[in-house]
């Protein structure tokens, strides 16, 4: 395939290329489906970071004080364009990052379908309101810039769960997608182009890690919107611990367990936690690390799951029939190996193991694994931390109450599911269990937009993204009316005008 023409980062409501040598840094986009695949090479420069965040500022007042409605136009055009583009943003995504086509269509779906929802249900929730009784009201309005740093396993969607919320609102925005992903991130700007924003109004600039935290830290923004790794996240924490005035919505990571009871739907159990664990390579924030089996079921359990994992087809994003594609990159595949073989040294005992991959033509891929793990390790790694690759490490459980307190061990508290079929056992462990998403008899991950998506502990800081974002995108003004005479029957004792 021929590379996808760069064209630089997009500033004022044009592109602006770096011409190679002359800028700071060069990533490379090497497809995960063929290393041999060169998507993009993308120069970058340190201060266009400055020229981004200044530009949207400039813009952010004018569009802040556009009526709604007007805002909205703009961002269903934006709607417009995603239909438009649709066949090439899924082609693009499945070809760098190797999410299987279906996948890829699905994610750019949930793209169209953010819009709508931000515009009716996200809305809602940030409607004036005069409360009965008080000679007021409260309203929201927008903080002003807001940066974006999206991660690369949901190059669009989880990028544009934060833009399309941050600009119906009134803020402007500055987008750095992830440096796995760049080609995918320059295609949605030029989505964003061909929807005549006004200039400005939403920026992106393109770069590894030092351009993120330049853009992360600098002064002029008003808050930072980030999906990735805890490590990461910190970081973020870290860069903007002496500006109080912004707000950071962080969407960390996950080790989400499946939890599985005596009287669990058996068959539905298996094909969620396969799904949950397996879809996009394990590379989600939410999928299924590992599943807590009531001890009386747990052979059962491994057993189907095994047949699951081994049926599972794995193999090049593009043809149609596969369900899993490779890892994203070649420092990917290794950690989650490293992690594999780690938990096999502590005694995880191999089910199906998760081995490398070497097709024709070349690329990152890897076999899904199974392991059981039959002693608790404090402190392991392949027990307490997310592999982000598709494996399943499943443990058992005497009843409920052990499998809670196993769940709840570990410091993730993004996503976990129960499946049982007795409503009263799921409300007992929905009231313990410490996760931001606790779903029953579903799998882990595959959110809906229409509820809020977020986690505890490392996963997030109580920041929940998909409907509820244009909440973190807004704050709330408190006004009292006072009208325009002095009542005496009112006054204060003593106070004597």
């Amino acid at each position: 395939m021929d590379p996808v023409e760069y064209r630089g980062d997009y500033i004022r409501g044009r592109f602006v290329p770096v011409r190679e040598g002359t800028g700071d840094g060069l990533i490379t986009s090497i497809s995960a489906r063929d290393t041999a695949d060169t998507v993009m090479r993308a120069p970058f420069r340190l201060a266009h970071v400055e020229e981004a965040v200044q530009a949207a500022r400039e813009a952010q007042r004018e569009w802040a004080s556009r009526p709604l409605t007007e805002r909205m136009k703009f961002l269903k055009k934006v709607k417009a364009q995603f239909h438009n583009r649709q066949e090439d943003l899924a082609h693009l995504i499945a070809r760098e990052l190797g999410k299987p086509l279906w996948e890829a269509r699905a994610e750019v779906s949930a793209c169209i379908h953010k819009v709508e929802i931000t515009l009716h249900e996200g809305l809602q929730l940030v409607r004036t309101v005069h409360p009965e009784g008080v000679p007021g009201y409260y309203a929201f309005k927008p903080h002003g810039v807001l940066a974006v740093i999206g991660p690369f396993n949901f190059p669009v969607h989880l990028a544009n769960g934060h833009i399309v919320p941050a600009l119906v609102t009134g803020n402007t925005v500055v987008l750095k997608p992830s440096e796995i992903t760049p080609a995918v991130g320059q295609l949605y700007a030029e989505i964003m182009d061909e929807a005549d924003l006004p200039r400005g109004v939403f920026n992106l600039v393109q770069g590894d890690g030092t351009v993120g935290a330049a853009l992360a830290g600098h002064p002029g923004l008003h808050g930072v919107l980030f999906t990735g790794s805890y490590a990461v996240g910190r970081k973020i924490q870290d860069l903007c611990r002496e500006q109080p005035w912004k707000i950071l919505a962080l969407e960390m990571g996950g080790k989400n367990p499946a939890i599985v009871l005596e009287d669990a739907p058996m068959e539905k159990a298996v094909r969620d936690v396969a799904w949950g664990a397996y879809v996009t390579a394990g590379q989600r924030c939410s999928g299924t690390s590992w599943a807590i089996v009531h001890r009386r079921r747990v052979d059962e359990f491994v057993e189907k799951l095994a047949v699951r994992a081994r049926r599972l087809v794995v193999g090049d994003p593009l043809e149609p029939g596969t369900f899993m594609g490779p890892l994203a990159t070649q420092a990917a595949r290794q950690k989650f190996l490293d992690g594999v073989a780690a938990g096999e040294r502590e005694g995880a005992e191999v089910v199906v193991p998760a081995r490398q991959l070497d097709p024709e033509p070349p690329g990152w891929y890897v076999t899904p694994g199974v392991h059981r793990v039959h002693q608790v390790r404090e402190g392991s790694y392949y027990q307490t931390e997310e592999l982000f690759g598709p494996d399943v490490a499943v443990y058992s459980a005497r009843d409920l109450d052990e499998a809670v307190a196993l769940a709840n061990s570990v410091d993730y508290g993004l996503s976990c599911s129960v499946f049982t079929q007795e409503e009263k056992h799921f409300e007992w462990a929905w009231r313990r269990l410490e996760y931001g998403c606790i779903n029953h008899n579903a799998p882990t991950c595959g959110a809906s937009s229409k509820l809020p998506f977020g986690g505890l502990k490392k996963s997030g800081n109580h920041r929940p993204s998909a409907l509820f974002a244009t909440l973190y995108c807004t704050h709330p003004v408190a006004t009292l009316v006072g009208g325009t005479s002095v009542d005496p029957k009112t006054e204060s004792p003593g106070f004597d005008g």
